[in-house]
């Protein structure tokens, strides 16, 4: 009997024991930090960026804010546009909203203390695809409209993209790419922009890539 009670009481105590470590294993991950992500705020980004790596095509986000490029997730980053980037919309945007409105934005041509994004495909080599790369607009959530858009030398606008408008929207951006436009927020709050890259290999074969920029706005 004092035997049996013995092995009941080392078993319980292994059990105990065992326990307090799956449950200490749990805490730590639990307090483990995320990984931090990377909040841009200004100088030069190429917030939609193709490039081609072991076959693939990807949509990347190529960072120039600190002097040298530096390709990253764009999963980990946040494009902060903040009160600086904060306009009186004036006439001749009514696709963007009415004149005299408020809206945060991110310029064609560089500005001081505001974040100057553009997209490139001058990372894909030049034969690799056939034809340019697509850029399609899939998915966009956030409190107001978000319109990018290049303005012309006499003052005309070209829309490439508006949330006021169905979805998807796609352009073709030719190889050897990198252009500026103007990137419109009509309210303030986080916006997260869903899009697919998509070309044809000199092979032939299909290569499509999805992303989602996140911009904080305000």
């Amino acid at each position: 009997m004092e035997m049996t009670t013995q092995r009941r009481g080392t078993r319980l105590a292994a059990a105990l024991a065992a326990s307090a470590l799956t449950l200490g294993l749990a805490l730590g991950a639990a307090a483990a930090p995320a990984a931090a992500r990377t909040v841009l705020a200004e100088g030069h980004v190429d917030a939609v960026a193709a490039r081609l790596a072991g076959g693939r095509l990807l949509g990347a986000l190529k960072d120039g804010t600190r002097g040298r490029a530096v390709w990253r997730d764009p999963a980990q980053v946040t494009i902060r546009v903040g009160s600086r980037a904060r306009a009186t919309l004036p006439a001749g945007l009514g696709f963007v909203g009415p004149r005299g409105s408020t809206v945060w934005m991110i310029p064609q041509a560089p500005r001081a203390g505001v974040v100057w994004a553009g997209w490139s495909t001058d990372a894909v080599p030049a034969g690799a695809i056939r034809g340019g790369v697509a850029w399609t607009l899939t998915r966009v959530t956030g409190p107001g409209r978000v319109v990018i858009f290049q303005t012309a030398s006499f003052g005309s606008s070209d829309v490439l993209f508006t949330s006021g408008r169905r979805l998807p929207q796609s352009r073709t951006l030719a190889v050897g790419t990198h252009a500026h436009g103007n990137w419109a927020f009509t309210r303030p709050g986080t916006y997260r922009l869903s899009y697919e890259l998509s070309a044809r290999s000199a092979s032939g074969k299909r290569l499509r890539d999805a992303a989602t920029l996140t911009f904080a706005v305000g």
